[in-house]
């Protein structure tokens, strides 16, 4: 498994060449189902197997965090490298798929807290079937990414959240302004496996590719009460393939609310838009993040009670239903949260012009806080440079994500609320008072020193810059563009980016 380029040479490395390659067949098969949209493909289980797919797989699982733990088997990613049997276990593994012996284990469930006392369950594949999952996703995504429609943006590449709030942002100044604020309960324990196989035997006819995908379906769960059989629903929560699985059976409905913007329908040009209004109806557009969906109409209120009861129809289909506790029709002015942000048609401060304004939801600020709090117990006898370090780790990530909404006083006010956790934390410890205090952060000039050690400096949100993401619309590139020159970095986050 060679890594490294050829000593004085500019030439590629081995690794670089692999990943190039798996690259361009990517590209390849995704130009393909572009061009034919009802061509189906046949002799793909030979990638999937294939020992290429299987090494950028590895690669990628080992980059992620998760090759940190391990599933029901005890093996974990490190364990693997440390016995340097790297080679053998994707030998191995390609052997498996193609005599037929390969049958994936139960997944591990662990449950995640989540705010409101509840819990997600979250499931940990072995790490044999994280790399087979991970090469079947190469070989299925370039294929469906070719059908998925441009209104969806989670967990495909090039997209992200900041996309599906600016397209909001953007219609809502176009006068989308009543919405259906909708969320589906479940999703991902709930799609019903014969209709998501029924979809992917549309794009699919490799019988052993959609045998591949049922056996991740049926795996089953391994939890503290035992072994449970799979049920005739839902995708494995946590694994590498179950989000593209989800994307495919949601795609449904998607293709369902759009279909008026189809080529030839009476929404998808301008003027069949403005002839609409000029006759007083309404046109819609669907915005989805995953299992999250937002769809806005320039109609009116009964225009959206319509498309609520259009989605429970479509989602029915797939096993779905939307939560009636999470899902509101309502209008922009009262806001709705999206993804973390707070999104609302409101004055401008001063009396200025109405607009649509992104905001930071306040649940999303109340985890911040609960998290900088959990990290900074006023009886930890933990090193502060520790603490620093994940208290940055954290305020960075998050002061990033949100930089893009109307957030100068929040960042403003995290700074102040990190600096009071740290400042009653050190004098719990060292039964500090205030002139203890003062000694320790106060500068002769009177100025406060920002908080720091010799190894570590306390981050501050409000150097952050705030900027508007602008929407890329049609603009966000597409898969089929052209691979870079090998860069095994690059190529191994996703090979399509």
């Amino acid at each position: 498994m060679a890594r490294e380029a050829l000593v004085n040479s500019d030439e590629p490395s081995l690794m670089d060449i692999i990943f190039g390659r798996v690259a361009r067949t990517q590209v390849k098969y995704h130009r393909w189902a572009k061009t034919d949209r009802n061509a189906r493909f046949g002799d793909l289980f030979n990638l999937v197997s294939h020992p290429d797919y299987l090494l950028v797989a590895w690669e990628h699982v080992a980059r992620n965090k998760g090759a940190r733990t391990a599933g029901v088997d005890g093996v974990t990613v490190r364990q693997i490298r440390q016995r340097g049997e790297v080679g053998v276990f994707l030998a191995g593994i390609a052997a498996s798929l193609r005599d037929g012996t390969y049958r994936p284990a139960p997944v591990r469930r662990v449950l995640i807290p989540k705010p409101g006392g509840k819990s997600r369950p979250l499931g940990i594949p072995t790490v044999t079937d994280r790399v087979v999952q991970q090469s079947l996703r190469m070989v299925l995504e370039p294929i469906f990414e070719a059908d998925f429609l441009p209104v969806s943006y989670g967990f495909r590449p090039k997209r992200r959240a900041h996309d599906a709030v600016a397209e909001i942002h953007f219609y809502a100044g176009r006068g989308y302004r009543w919405v259906l604020d909708a969320d589906i309960e479940g999703c991902f324990d709930h799609i019903d496996h014969t209709a998501l196989l029924g979809l992917v035997r549309e794009r699919i006819k490799d019988k052993k590719t959609v045998a591949l995908v049922r056996a991740f379906l049926k795996a089953g769960v391994l939890s503290d009460l035992g072994l449970e059989a799979a049920a005739g629903e839902g995708t494995p929560q946590g694994g590498i393939i179950s989000p593209l699985l989800a994307n495919i059976a949601l795609s449904v409905l998607d293709e369902a609310i759009m279909a008026p913007w189809a080529q030839g329908g009476d929404q998808s040009t301008q003027t069949g838009r403005a002839k609409r209004r000029y006759h007083g109806l309404g046109n819609w557009r669907i915005v989805r993040y995953a299992d999250d969906f937002v769809i806005m109409t320039n109609g009116s209120r009964d225009d959206v009670l319509a498309l609520k009861e259009q989605a429970a129809e479509v989602l029915a289909r797939v096993g779905l239903r939307l939560s009636e506790s999470k899902t509101r029709v309502t209008h922009l002015s009262e806001g709705i949260d999206f993804l973390g942000f707070h999104i609302q048609w409101r004055k401008r401060r001063g009396g200025g012009k109405w607009c649509c304004m992104v905001f930071i939801a306040d649940k999303a600020f109340a985890r911040i806080k609960t998290t900088i709090r959990n990290l900074t117990p006023r009886r930890s006898p933990r090193p502060l440079t520790d603490v620093i370090i994940e208290v940055n780790a954290a305020l960075r990530g998050w002061a990033y994500y949100f930089r893009h909404a109307i957030a100068g006083r929040r960042f403003s006010f995290l700074r102040y609320f990190t600096w009071r956790r740290f400042v009653a934390w050190q004098r719990e410890q060292h039964r500090w008072n205030w002139s203890k205090v003062k000694r320790w952060l106060r500068r002769p000039d009177g100025s406060w020193r920002t908080i720091a050690t010799e190894d570590a400096v306390l981050f501050d949100p409000t150097k952050v810059r705030i900027e508007r993401y602008r929407y890329r619309g049609r603009q966000i590139p597409s898969p089929t563009t052209r691979p870079r020159p090998p860069d095994r970095h690059h190529l191994v986050e996703s090979p399509l980016r």
